[in-house]
């Protein structure tokens, strides 16, 4: 084919450009889907807990995956702050995933049981009081804001279509998980389950 053809010819070449990269993309993309390392889950995973999936809906309302990411890339000066890299099958489960590629904060891959709920909960209702230079904002509605439980249910059903294996046990006593507690504690409870089934063994 005529190299100058295809440069004078808009048509030709955006045709080109959209095959070129489709095909790269199936050849990148579509081997991920039948490796055991990046569809199935890591030892131990189990689905959130109602409080803690709710706390998850409400970490992504919030917009807290805007400024943290949850992906610890495979460099020394990475592992040496955050822990161990992120691995494929930690976010099996996680529909969608929050990984992330901005760090106004630091990536809160391995923040479970890094700090106390009292740490938290002072940090989300007032940052400054625990972190004197941080930007982040306050949210001190998260503490006025009470759970009903109406669609905890039917959010752990959806993911159930999704392959996250929830049982019917845990449907039933969803909405009973959760009724009550403040969007606090749920929000709490899902930051302290982050990544604590990786740890950086030195």
């Amino acid at each position: 084919m005529n190299h100058d053809y295809v440069e004078k010819n808009i048509g030709k070449m955006l045709l080109l450009i959209v095959v070129a990269i489709s095909f790269g993309g199936l050849v990148e993309i579509v081997p991920l889907f039948f490796l055991k390392q990046t569809t199935e889950p890591i030892a131990g995973l189990m689905p959130l807990p109602a409080l803690q999936l709710e706390g998850r809906d409400i970490y992504i309302r919030e917009g807290c995956n805007n400024c943290h990411s949850q992906m610890i890339r495979p460099l020394r000066a990475e592992t040496e702050r955050y822990g161990h890299y992120s691995v494929a099958g930690e976010f099996v489960y996680d529909h969608p995933h929050l990984w992330g590629s901005k760090r106004t904060g630091p990536d809160l891959a391995r923040v479970g049981s890094r700090y106390s709920d009292d740490w938290h909960r002072a940090h989300l209702l007032d940052p400054r009081s625990v972190v004197p230079e941080s930007n982040m904002p306050a949210y001190p509605w998260l503490q006025e804001n009470t759970l009903s439980g109406e669609l905890t249910a039917k959010k752990m059903q959806v993911l159930q279509t999704l392959g996250v294996p929830y049982t019917d046990t845990d449907m039933l006593g969803a909405a009973e998980a959760v009724r009550g507690k403040t969007e606090l504690q749920a929000l709490i409870a899902y930051l302290q389950k982050l990544g604590l089934l990786l740890k950086l063994k030195r």
